[in-house]
């Protein structure tokens, strides 16, 4: 309650900047934005995030904006997939870039994170061909194409750019859709709540430290909305692993309000590597009817509440890190090297074993975090899946602005967790490709691109 009332004080000290608005004159537009859409829906067939897919229930989009100030061009982007790893998280980075005539570095791709959806490593998938057993997870060529045509929507999208002169905010209490994943049973030892939670005891459970505050980002022209960008904290899927293809609780959300207010709405998933539905799902159809309902509710609240700044100006920074790798046995290059080339052992080994070995080289080289600045609004692009307490961080440091967290960019990295949790144990620590120390690293980088220093 108290962070939802200081978001609340935060938008009244705001709204100051709103008093001058009006018509610019035209020397002074110099902020230009377009919209793109394109669907990536896998072929039948094709691996999903656990098994092949079977049946498409609703179509995966790819949903991003191109940005224009004073001639420099910026991409956000957001993906219906569950993770992108590797050069499938380039090669979505450079066509885009190259579509609109733009740097890879100002191109922000980011993963819906649906768990009906495809976990894509190229990499991973070029290393289980090369063996004696070869397995196919990914099809290349659908990569290539899908990619494509991907970049072919923002290049078209270029030749659609419109001034604006708003950035907008919008912030809403999420009710009754997200809760902490990790809990711990009264001996102390971990438990974990998964996203489909059919155990009374742990859905009794308190919804945790989430953040139930939706932030919605509205790009205006005189109040006229062009485009919404929403973010919010939750695992995404109210259920998976069962063959379907579907954008799920923030698809059917997201699209709902695209329908009703004709306005072209992106939805971003936040830090949410703790946090799920689980304490409000127990994967029935109407358990995601009224999650999805409860989220499309904070969307348009957001929406509605949305209080109008001036923007006459971009700023894109970009930090560069190199996240440490885990140094246990079953992290090992040579290790996994080996489980990867052994025809004996499963397919789930195998295929662990490959994107471990992807993973491991990718975080050799840098990985970047941006930040896009637009009056009082900054919007921080993470990779992995970080967990909750870097977006609350990520909110202290740049207490005084207002600050939207997308995670789930570049997926090598796994969970992004606090040192404390490998200290407490659970799920996502023993699913990280980092070791401890990666939390005051990342942390560093945070502050370093919302401070500008």
């Amino acid at each position: 309650m108290k962070r939802f009332v200081r978001w609340a004080f935060l938008l009244v000290g705001l709204s100051c900047w709103s008093g001058w608005l009006g018509e610019l004159p035209a020397a002074e537009r110099r902020l230009r934005v377009a919209t793109f859409q394109s669907e990536v829906t896998l072929p039948v067939g094709h691996w999903l995030c656990r098994r092949p897919l079977e049946t498409v229930e609703t179509p995966l989009l790819a949903k991003g904006i191109v940005l224009e100030c004073d001639g420099q061009r910026y991409v956000l982007c957001a993906v219906d997939w569950c993770t992108l790893r590797n050069s499938a998280h380039r090669m979505f980075q450079a066509r885009l870039a190259d579509a609109v005539g733009t740097d890879p570095s100002r191109v922000a791709v980011h993963c819906v994170h649906q768990h009906t959806a495809p976990s894509v490593d190229a990499d991973a998938q070029k290393l289980l061909q090369d063996t004696e057993k070869p397995l196919q997870r990914i099809d290349l060529a659908f990569l290539d194409e899908v990619t494509k045509r991907l970049a072919e929507a923002a290049k078209q999208a270029v030749d659609k750019l419109e001034p604006f002169n708003q950035v907008g905010l919008g912030t809403a209490r999420v009710d009754r859709v997200a809760s902490i994943r990790r809990l711990r049973a009264e001996d102390g030892s971990a438990l974990t709540r998964w996203s489909s939670c059919k155990d009374p005891k742990l859905r009794a459970m308190p919804e945790g430290n989430i953040d139930p505050i939706l932030k919605t980002i509205t790009l205006a022209r005189d109040r006229r909305p062009l485009v919404r960008l929403h973010y919010y904290a939750t695992h995404p899927q109210s259920f998976y692993g069962d063959g379907r293809a579907c954008w799920d609780v923030p698809g059917f959300a997201r699209q709902r309000l695209e329908a009703k207010e004709g306005v072209f709405q992106i939805y971003f998933t936040g830090c949410a590597g703790d946090v799920t539905m689980g304490k409000y799902n127990d994967g029935s159809p109407e358990a995601r009817r009224q999650l999805s309902q409860r989220l499309y509710a904070a969307l348009a609240a957001a929406s509605a509440a949305t209080r109008w700044f001036p923007a006459d100006s971009i700023q894109w920074r970009v930090v560069r890190v190199r996240l440490p790798v885990r140094n246990e046995p079953d992290w090992q290059l040579d290790r996994n090297r080996a489980l990867l080339a052994d025809p004996e052992q499963s397919e789930t080994v195998r295929t662990r074993a490959a994107g471990r070995v992807a993973c491991a080289l990718r975080m050799k080289e840098p990985i970047e975090l941006s930040l896009l600045a637009i009056g009082p609004v900054h919007i921080l692009h993470l990779p992995g899946e970080p967990m909750i307490e870097f977006q609350h961080f990520a909110q202290t440091v740049l207490a005084e602005r207002v600050v939207a967290v997308a995670g789930y960019g570049l997926g090598d990295p796994g969970y992004l967790c606090t040192a404390q949790a490998y200290e407490e144990g659970g799920y996502e620590p023993s699913a990280s490709m980092c070791p401890p120390e990666a939390e005051e690293i990342l942390k560093r980088a945070i502050r370093k691109l919302l401070k500008g220093g």
